[in-house]
Formats: structure tokens, sequence, C-alpha cells
């Protein structure tokens, strides 16, 4: 199923959706902090508010990816994906170093707490928000190859995760009077999270270094070219290809018989890029025919034409 990618402004409404549910969980979860004076519950508060910072920001990227094609930006505005899903991961790296010293310094000053069942009702109804909504944009970014909603929610499911630790923490506090378990849990929670903010952060860096389609979306297009070669004597060399958000960018050179005219080629061509597209939606391919007959026509195979 190929995407409308002419008409992207439709994922702000998702980013919108995050929005509201960082705002949400931030009161429910700084609600619940005062209740109890968990260290736990605080840093659970603060990666909420890191939580909105980067739904702002995915909503202000998604605008500017939604932005069609113009003269200074002849392949489009996708890229801007990349940006905020680079500063997602890097919230979430900074909200586990947060969490880390927070929990650090009460552990070497523990505090009894207080209200813990109401406190611990309170944290579990954000939690079930953010879950609600994180399920909700993991599967649009699915469905629409979009980076940032896909960031945007593992950030979400990172705060859920979070949150289940520092329910138990502090469930467990409760239950034993151990008061130190409360920021060693958060301590735990701190470390288990960094790998989804590094995770993030290498994908936003892969994408904005023009990295190659995925292996498997460059298996099939491959073996579109696999089926043509040798068809009349064609070859086929310079595949290269990138990703931009949720497009893909393929260009490949097409050898074929010097004795071909150009309306013979030009239909050529059309085909082998309808086959193209067929196994890989929301691409560009750019196709260079050449002659097979002309030793100039294999002098091009790298990026830089050296002749």
């Amino acid at each position: 199923m190929t995407l409308d990618l002419t008409d992207r402004s439709s994922l702000t409404r998702f980013a919108w959706l995050s929005v509201a549910a960082a705002l949400v969980t931030i009161g429910l979860k700084t609600a619940a902090w005062l209740m109890t004076g968990s260290v736990g519950l605080l840093s659970d508060a603060m990666e909420s508010g890191v939580n909105l910072v980067g739904a702002v920001m995915a909503l202000a990227m998604l605008t500017v990816a939604a932005r069609p094609a113009d003269e200074d930006h002849a392949y489009g505005h996708s890229k801007a994906e990349y940006f905020s899903s680079g500063v997602e991961g890097s919230l979430i790296l900074l909200a586990a170093i947060g969490i880390a010293i927070a929990a650090a310094e009460r552990l070497m000053a523990p505090q009894p707490l207080e209200k813990v069942g109401l406190g611990l009702l309170v944290s579990v109804g954000a939690s079930l928000v953010n879950l609600g909504v994180a399920l909700v944009l993991l599967k649009k970014s699915k469905s629409a190859h979009s980076i940032t909603l896909e960031a945007n929610a593992q950030h979400l499911l990172t705060d859920v995760w979070t949150s289940a630790g520092v329910i138990a923490g502090v469930g467990l506090v409760a239950l034993t009077g151990w008061v130190r378990l409360d920021p060693l849990v958060a301590i735990g929670v701190a470390v288990n999270i960094v790998w989804t903010g590094v995770r993030i952060v290498r994908a936003s860096v892969l994408g904005l270094m023009d990295t190659a389609l995925p292996a498997a979306e460059l298996a099939a297009v491959k073996a579109v070219l696999d089926r043509h070669a040798g068809e009349s004597g064609v070859q086929f060399h310079a595949l290269r290809t990138r990703q931009s958000g949720a497009r893909r960018f393929i260009s490949v050179h097409v050898l074929v018989p010097g004795m071909w005219t150009v309306q013979h080629g030009h239909q050529y061509l059309e085909r082998l890029e309808a086959e193209v597209r067929t196994v890989v939606p929301n691409c560009v391919i750019d196709t260079h025919l050449e002659s097979l007959d002309d030793p100039a026509s294999w002098h091009d195979v790298g990026l830089d034409r050296k002749d």
C-alpha cells in the first residue's frame, strides 16, 4: 500500500495527543509525588516533563515535514523528522541522568514515604494514560513510516516502564519498610531506559547520514533488477539508495543495447520503475539510461566520476 506523502499534516493530530497525555501525566505524577514524598515518583514526574518537551518538538517537526517541496527544498522536508527523533532520544538520556542523580541523593539520605496507597493509585492511572497513547502512536508510526511518532511512542513506553519500576519500588518499601529500595529502584530504571535513548539517537543519526534502505527493501529492489538482468542484454550498475523519513530514494544506471531507440528505452524504464515502486512503496526512483556499446558507460559506477 502506497502512502499519500503529499499530505502528512494529519500526523500532527497524533503529536497533539502526545502533548495532551504529557500534561495529564505531569499533573497526576506530581500529585503522587507530593502525596508520598517518593523520589521514585518524583523522577517519574520529571520524565513526564521531558515527555512534554519531546511531544512539542515532535509537533513542530511533523509540521515542517508536512510542507511540500519548494524551490529551496526540491526533495521535500521529510528529514525534519530525524531532528525530532534525535532530540527525543537525547531527552530520554537526560531524563535517565536526572533520575539517577535524584535517586543517588535520596540513597544517601533516605526518607520515609507517606500515603503510599493513594500515591500509587494515581501513578498507575498516569501510566495507563501513557500506555494507551503510546500504543496508538506506535501503530500509526508503522503505517505512516514516521520515525518521529515512533520515537515519541518509544519515549512514552519508556515512561511506562519507569512508572512500573517506581511503583514496584514504592510498593516494596511499603511492605518491607526498607526506604532505600525506593532510590535503588529509581537508579535501576534510569539504567534500563538508557538503551532506548541510545537506539533512537542512533536511528536519527543514520537517517541524517543518508543510510541505505533496510536490508529487506534493498533485497526487494535487487530482486526486481535480477529478474530484468539479461533481458535483451540489459545490465545494471551504480545502484544507490537512501531513506529520508517516510520517503525512499533509489537511483540506478540501466545499460541497454545501443541500437535501441529513445522511445524503446523510455518505455522499458517506465516499466522497470513501476515494478520497483510496487515492491518499495513511497520511493522516488531515478534511472539513468546508458548504452552497452559505449565505453564511457562503464566509467561512472562510483559516486564521483573520474574520467
